[in-house]
This record gives structure tokens, sequence and C-alpha cells, in this order.
């Protein structure tokens, strides 16, 4: 029997443990999403546990459709999304919101898991990512240094699969604007 599968039918079955486990396994996710989003950890430890709520009230309509970890990821994207929303923050920079551009997906050159890698440009690096708006930093730390797939990023953003690269690339390119302008760095 599938994993996925037999954690929800021992938390629908209310077996001793089994929600808790499924949170010790989903709360990283969950953790990332909404911290990229709304960058304040107290915002973030209470929409953790408003996501986990939601879980746990609606876990008998989940369908197996996809992974629980992209079912889960869905539920916190959204319930950071209605946070950000009653607090008016926007999800893009004006400017950057444009639509799909076939031409914008090739690759632009910039490895960003080498630069990761690199201990001082990290820590430069990390700044540039915190300076993207909520959504194109989301994405592109969820490809990037969670390494989840453009599938499993469409299933918890509900975001085509062009719109999440189109992000992708414009973030990779901001980042090297980002590292050049502000810290000399050639990326």
């Amino acid at each position: 029997m599938n994993p996925d599968r037999q954690l929800v039918d021992a938390v629908l079955a209310r077996r001793a443990g089994a929600f808790e486990r499924l949170v010790a396994e989903h709360q990283g996710l969950c953790w990332h999403i909404i911290q990229r989003l709304v960058r304040h950890p107290e915002d973030t430890r209470e929409l953790c546990q408003e996501t986990f709520l939601r879980v746990y009230q609606y876990l008998h309509q989940y369908r197996y459709e996809s992974a629980l970890k992209s079912w889960i990821g869905r539920v916190a994207y959204a319930v950071a999304l209605r946070h950000l929303e009653k607090k008016q923050v926007p999800l893009l920079e004006a400017e950057r919101d444009a639509d799909d551009d076939p031409l914008l997906q090739e690759s632009d050159g910039f490895d960003l898991e080498s630069a990761w890698a690199d201990a001082q440009l990290r820590e430069r690096l990390q700044a540039a990512i915190e300076a993207l708006a909520p959504l194109p930093r989301m994405l592109l730390t969820l490809y990037h240094l969670d390494e989840l797939s453009i599938p499993e990023i469409v299933q918890i953003s509900g975001l085509p699969a062009g719109t999440i690269k189109s992000h992708l690339f414009r973030s990779r390119l901001r980042l090297r604007e980002l590292l050049q302008t502000r810290f000399g760095v050639s990326a």
C-alpha cells in the first residue's frame, strides 16, 4: 500500500500518533513555503498551525490525485496567500509581472546550486533572495533549494508550468543583477 494512503488512513482512523507523524513528515515543507512568502517568524508559526488545522479538517477530501506533500503544500500556499492578501502585500514586483515568454524559458547560465555551495557567496545570495518579491522568492527556493520539480510546484501553487519557468528565469536574472550591483559578485 502507498505510504501516503497508509498515513492518511491512520489519521482518519484516529490512530495514536498518526497525525503527529503527518505533521513531523511535512512541517519542513509547510514552514518553507509560508516563511518564504511571509518572512515573519511569528506569522509563519501561526500560519503553519492554521495549515495543519485545515489539513486535519479536510484530510477526508484528499483524493490521492497528487502526492500528500503536494496537497499539504497547496494548503500551506493558500493559507499564506490569504494572509498576504489581508495584509495587502504584493506578490510580485510590478515591472516583473509579465505573461509567459517562451524565449525566457531557456537557460540563463546562472547556476544557483553552485553559488549556494560556496559559503561566502551563500550569505550574499541569501540576502539577494530575500530582496525578491514573495512569489518569485518562494518559487525559486522550492525549485533550486528544496529541489521540487516543476510538476510538484504546479501542484502546490496552481500556477501553469510555463508561468513557473518564466518566474524562475526572471528571478535568476534578478539575483544575478542584485549580486553584481550590491556585492560586485559576477555570476
